[in-house]
């Protein structure tokens, strides 16, 4: 375990598991339609690279990027699109995905994009679900795991562009983040 990790939550092998559950779900799901999985960077890239390999069905791979933390550990309630997709989404099935769906501001905007740019049918799936911070009414269609109030990292959840490479999901040392040392998450 990481020095900078006060308890680990998820175990590597608890997510493989997990991820492995929801890529029989989603194939049992989507089974005959063109699927079209779409990862919000930076944080969903790991969910997308071991769901992928458990959905033997054809599909499309995207990818956005979206910001909203800006300077700190709390979103800004401000959410912009710096990559969109350049694919047609007109006919095509969406799953969108993301490493946690926290306040819901990053999930209902990109959501929101995705539909003005001619996506009819969006689904959502997190890895990890914090409804304890939810900020606007929105769920997701798919969650691996409930997580409790706590500032998260690894597989793909990062702090200052740290942490994301760790195998398993950490609580994170508040010594690493209090007093404002934040520097862009």
């Amino acid at each position: 375990m990481h020095e900078d990790i006060k308890e680990v939550l998820y175990t590597e092998e608890a997510i493989r598991a997990r991820i492995a559950e929801l890529g029989a779900q989603i194939t049992r799901d989507y089974a005959g339609d063109r699927l079209v999985l779409m990862a919000m960077l930076k944080g969903g890239l790991m969910l997308i690279s071991d769901l992928v390999r458990c959905i033997p069905s054809k599909l499309e791979i995207e990818f956005i990027q979206p910001s909203s933390y800006g300077a700190g550990t709390e979103s800004s309630g401000t959410v912009d699109i710096k990559l969109f997709p350049s694919c047609d989404l007109r006919g095509k099935r969406l799953l969108l995905l993301d490493d946690i769906l926290d306040t819901g501001r990053t999930l209902k905007r990109v959501s929101d994009a995705l539909r003005d740019r001619g996506a009819d049918d969006i689904r959502t799936c997190v890895l990890l679900d914090k409804k304890a911070r939810r900020a606007v009414e929105i769920e997701a269609d798919y969650v691996g795991f409930e997580v409790d109030d706590h500032f998260v990292v690894g597989y793909g959840l990062d702090f200052a562009d740290h942490y994301r490479n760790l195998p398993y999901i950490g609580v994170l040392h508040e010594r690493c983040y209090a007093g404002g040392q934040a520097e862009q998450i």
